[in-house]
Formats: structure tokens, sequence, C-alpha cells
């Protein structure tokens, strides 16, 4: 892509050069990140130049950048058409080049074969979607994989089954749903995962996706570019099977909990009561909330492929633990497993382990039914 079509593509000449992009950036100051001196460059000076690793790599695609533009344009987006240079002439991190093989090679960005993906779920009762299912529950790379994520999807399948959901898993045929594949820059493989995925959903004439992850969420809603099935993100289900009384409550938790918005469920597609509503169901919960939630929510710093490369310096997952501790909470809540992971390091760098838990949304629900 030339600097006419990414000036075309992006609207750069709209861009108003006021600034706004960088200034509410989490991470501009930390990695030097101008995004708007990078668009300056294209738009003015028809020139493609590609910045220092750490620049160009430390965007999150967090779309906080998107949501301040007074012109509504999209600045990650045109960052990340820039990585897609960068993929191309194969100038990445050892290990965003790995993680991006195992995508190719095993359906996953950790390295982990294939044959081993259903493995989390053994000695559970799931159903395989060939069964004849209503709702897939897509489990995703991270749960799938990740031992303290693991504990996220039990949770899940334990509310499922107490809600009376018909649901199944597409089990090792479950593939990387690619939105992590797409922030890298790398749309060629993000489109074969497309083709593969729809392969299956059509295959067994899939209707409704349940998924635990905001990343798999964002990119079946919009990025896959379909309207055969309806994608929806673990909590929105959650609060309507306790809004419709599908799910009713053994024990009261008696737990302070502030509740951390990803900022692929909040900012990227705007669900922000749901988690809520679920929290405030739980008996004996007591939620308050970060100064900065909602839309001004502060990424955790695990999106856009960052999950496979450091960039140096603080990491706004330690602040983050840091204000839930300020805050007085007991429990630090979310509904992601790139969050819940960030936060789970930050937890231990920050000294503040045994005084502030970091816990899925549906693990929480699942000790409560």
């Amino acid at each position: 892509m030339n600097a006419q079509e990414l000036v075309q593509k992006h609207k750069l000449l709209e861009c108003i050069q006021c600034g706004m992009c960088t200034g509410s950036c989490p991470v501009a100051r930390k990695a030097n990140l101008n995004i708007r001196r990078y668009m300056r460059e294209v738009a003015a000076r028809g020139k493609v130049s590609i910045h220092p690793p750490d620049e160009l790599w430390s965007c999150i695609t967090c779309a906080t950048c998107g949501i301040r533009c007074p012109k509504e344009l999209v600045p990650y987006d045109f960052l990340i058409d820039i990585r897609s240079l960068v993929v191309e002439e194969g100038q990445i991190a050892a290990t965003l080049r790995d993680a991006l093989e195992s995508v190719f090679k095993n359906g996953n960005p950790w390295g982990r074969i294939r044959s081993k993906r259903s493995e989390w779920a053994q000695g559970l009762n799931i159903k395989h979607v060939s069964q004849g299912v209503e709702v897939l529950y897509f489990v995703g790379c991270t749960p799938a994989y990740d031992p303290r994520v693991q504990e996220v999807a039990k949770s899940l399948v334990k509310c499922f089954e107490k809600a009376g959901v018909n649901f199944g898993t597409l089990g090792d045929e479950e593939n990387c749903c690619g939105n992590e594949v797409y922030g890298m820059g790398e749309k060629g493989l993000f489109e074969f995962l497309v083709e593969e995925n729809m392969k299956n959903f059509n295959k067994y004439d899939i209707k409704q996706v349940a998924t635990s992850c905001p990343h798999s969420y964002h990119s079946f809603k919009s990025r896959y570019g379909q309207t055969s099935f309806e994608v929806l993100h673990h909590t929105q289900l959650l609060a309507d099977f306790i809004e419709k009384g599908k799910l009713t409550f053994s024990k009261e938790l008696n737990k302070t909990v502030i509740y951390h918005d990803p900022c692929f469920l909040g900012k990227q597609n705007g669900v922000y009561d749901e988690p809520r509503k679920v929290l405030e169901g739980i008996p004996g919960v007591k939620l308050v909330e970060f100064d900065r939630s909602r839309e001004r929510s502060l990424c955790c710093e695990g999106g856009g492929g960052r999950m496979w490369i450091d960039i140096p310096g603080e990491r706004l997952a330690e602040i983050r633990v840091k204000d839930a501790a300020e805050a007085g909470a007991e429990i630090l809540a979310t509904a992601c497993p790139f969050c819940l992971l960030t936060f789970e390091d930050a937890v231990k760098t920050t000294g503040l382990e045994g005084k502030i838990q970091v816990m899925d949304i549906a693990e929480l629900l699942s000790q409560a039914i």
C-alpha cells in the first residue's frame, strides 16, 4: 500500500492535526509514539517511513485515539496498515514472528499443538457442535491453552449448565479468531483464518456464538463481515440469564469488587452495562468503580500483539492494579483473558500479592451459584 492509498483509505487529509490522538494515547509518553506525526508525514509529504520498533509495536489498538478524534478518524487502523508493510518486509521481532507462525501451523499463537486444544475440558461433559447445539461456545486460544485462564472456561461451562443452555464447542477443530493477527498487520493470515472459521461455522450451521474473549467477540462482530451468526460476549449472556431467572444464587460472596472495562469489549463495542449488571446481581458484592472507567478505562496493555512483545517502562497494568488497591477493592474483576493475565503479573511485580485478587466475572458468578 503506497502513501496515496493510505491517505485515501484513512481520510488523512481530513486530519486537523489537533493532536488529540497522541494526547489521549495511553502509551504515547512511554514509547514516544506520536501517531499524529505518522499521519502528517504520509498526508503532507507522501512519505511512508518506518519508525523505531518500540514506537510502531507499542500501539495496543485500544481505540482511545478513534474515540477522541473530533473528525471521527481511526488512527490505530492506520497504524495497523503501517505494520502490514513492516510484516511484508519481515522486519518484526522474533517473538511476534513465532506467534504468527504458530497461528498458521497450529491455529493458536502460543506454540501449542492443535491436538491439545480441548484438553482443558477433560472431565467435563461438553458436547461437540456436531451433536446439535443451540450455542457454539467459542473458547479461544488463551482460555484453551493457558492454565490460569482455563479456570474461566470451566467456570463459564458451569454457568451455562446451571442456566440450561444447549451448548457445545468445536473441540480441536477450533482455530484462532485472528483478532491479534489482524492487529499485528498480518492481514493475509487473518483472511485465511476467516475462511477456515467460516467453513466450520457453516459446516455445523452455527447461528449463535458465545465467547469469553472480547478479542474474539470483536473479530467476529466487526472484522468478519458476516451476518450468518450472532455473536455474544459471555457477560451479555450471563446478564440475560440473571435477568430471566435462569441463574439463582446459593451463597453470598461479601467482597468489594472493582470492574475493569476491557478495551475490546468497552471502547471497541460499547458493552459497559452488562458486566456491571452481573456483578451487581451477585449477593454480597459491593461494586466500586475506577476513576478511569467505561470509555475512559485504562488499557491493560495486552492488545495489538503486545502479549508477544514487551516495551520498556512501567506497564499500564501495574498502574491499574495500584488504582484498584487504592480504591479499596479486594477483587479486581475483568472479562478478558489478556486483562486477567496482565493484571495477575502486575499484582506480583507491584508487591500486591495477598492484598488484591484478579478474577473473571464468570469465576465470581460460578462461586455464587
